[in-house]
């Protein structure tokens, strides 16, 4: 039976799927009746245009492994989650037969694909109330020392005027009480990857990220990363190796879909800082946070333009579709030793280092001259730390359309020479033989 007294209101997931710093928190009370609900839309098991699924394996294993985990958390607090691979307008419309709720309370999202979606339920549900935030970045637009109509074009401009303040909020208490259960005829089952149509994935034993999905293990190894083995304290000098767990933060992926807030990192990082070692590498980190902000004004600022051609810059250049040549970069058969070994391990695992992504695109890019909007979207396919916002604004950046104020192209021999010097990484990906477990 559910409550006479209290609202109806939906908790609507999608790039926020935590119950630590959750901005939802503040807008639910105990009298309420809450649900929480994540809607897979179809379109995402679909293939492309380019051949490939919007979300390919590795991604989607992520994402279900982290629904899980945060179902799980939310029952801790008596709230179900009720999760559909239907469209979210679809789904709005039959719950409320059931659970006629008045509030949908849900991350605020500005790009095309997710507006289009809300415009759609708003559309069917005229007087519903919304109740949307910013909980992805690291500093609030509207904390920022200018107006996102402002934003520099440059990182370094950006950076040195946030870096005065460093306005970042704390994060959002997460209540001791428990809510109301609410029974509906849904399924609250989460599915598995062969039930989404995708093959049964092995993890390569080669992987440099071998970590589950949720904030549980997010959390787990935010803790082991600064205080258990205190790796962070060398990042400055190990963020550019290529193998293994430790040479980087490996936060993204848990960052990308949100079951990591980025504001627990930074304070996480600061109490770091006080309590045991303040250098240039716990800086550092700040600072790639920083760029992961940046990203996503850059997105708010220019909205659509970061997936045009042309880019944010409105540059036009000549650009190519050479079937050959970029299932020679898919497949890992081009020239470079190098750029084949990055391809390989984001083909067989789903991740690639910072320094690997770099390499690869601006091959892409500025040496066979291929459409960087094809190379975007195999990266959206196959990266599980894919984020929207991150991922065109580094493809914008490396394809001379972005924020780089020195269109520069990497010397990949040089580049291999100076971060793989002994092949080892290299030998590690071209052998025939992919070994798994």
């Amino acid at each position: 039976m559910l409550s006479e007294k209290g609202t109806k209101k939906i908790i609507w997931f999608r790039n926020n799927l935590r119950t630590h710093d959750a901005a939802y928190w503040n807008h639910i009370q105990e009298t309420d009746d809450v649900i929480a609900v994540y809607c897979l839309e179809p379109e995402w098991l679909a293939a492309t245009p380019f051949g490939w699924k919007k979300m390919e394996v590795f991604r989607a294993k992520f994402l279900l492994e982290t629904i899980t985990d945060l179902k799980n958390n939310l029952a801790k607090s008596g709230i179900s989650l009720y999760f559909f691979q239907e469209t979210a307008p679809n789904v709005f419309q039959k719950l409320h037969s059931f659970f006629p709720f008045e509030t949908i309370i849900t991350q605020q999202e500005w790009t095309s694909e997710e507006i289009g979606i809300e415009q759609k339920i708003k559309t069917a549900f005229p007087n519903l109330k919304w109740v949307t935030f910013y909980d992805q970045f690291l500093i609030e637009p509207t904390d920022l020392p200018f107006s996102i109509e402002h934003l520099p074009d440059v990182f370094t401009a950006y950076r040195k005027k946030v870096e005065q303040k460093w306005a970042v909020q704390h994060p959002v208490s997460k209540p001791t009480g428990t809510f109301k259960t609410i029974a509906l005829p849904f399924s609250d089952e989460i599915p598995s990857l062969e039930a989404l149509g995708y093959p049964t994935l092995r993890t390569d034993e080669r992987t440099a990220f071998p970590c589950k999905g949720g904030e549980t293990e997010a959390l787990h190894h935010l803790q082991n990363y600064l205080w258990e083995h205190r790796q962070i304290t060398t990042y400055k000098v190990t963020r550019n190796e290529l193998i293994g767990i430790p040479y980087s933060t490996k936060f993204s992926p848990w960052l990308a879909n949100g079951s990591l807030s980025t504001r627990t990192v930074y304070h996480e990082i600061r109490k770091f800082e006080k309590e045991i070692l303040e250098n240039e590498s716990t800086y550092w980190v700040l600072f790639e946070l920083l760029w992961r902000d940046y990203f996503k004004c850059v997105s708010l600022k220019y909205g659509n333009h970061l997936f045009q051609i042309t880019g944010i810059l409105n540059r036009k250049y000549h650009w190519n579709r050479n079937e050959k040549l970029i299932t020679d970069w898919i497949n890992g058969k081009t020239k470079y030793d190098f750029v084949n070994a990055n391809m390989l391990e984001l083909k067989h695992t789903g991740w690639m280092s910072n320094r690997g992504r770099q390499n690869v695109a601006s091959y892409f890019a500025k040496e066979i001259l291929q459409d960087w909007r094809i190379g975007a979207s195999y990266f959206e396919a196959f990266l599980m730390d894919y984020d929207v916002h991150s991922n065109y604004g580094n493809w914008n950046y490396l394809a001379g359309v972005g924020n780089d104020p020195r269109d520069r192209k990497f010397n990949i021999e040089l580049q291999a020479k100076n971060y793989d010097p002994f092949h080892v990484y290299r030998n590690l990906w071209l052998t025939k033989n992919t070994i798994k477990i």
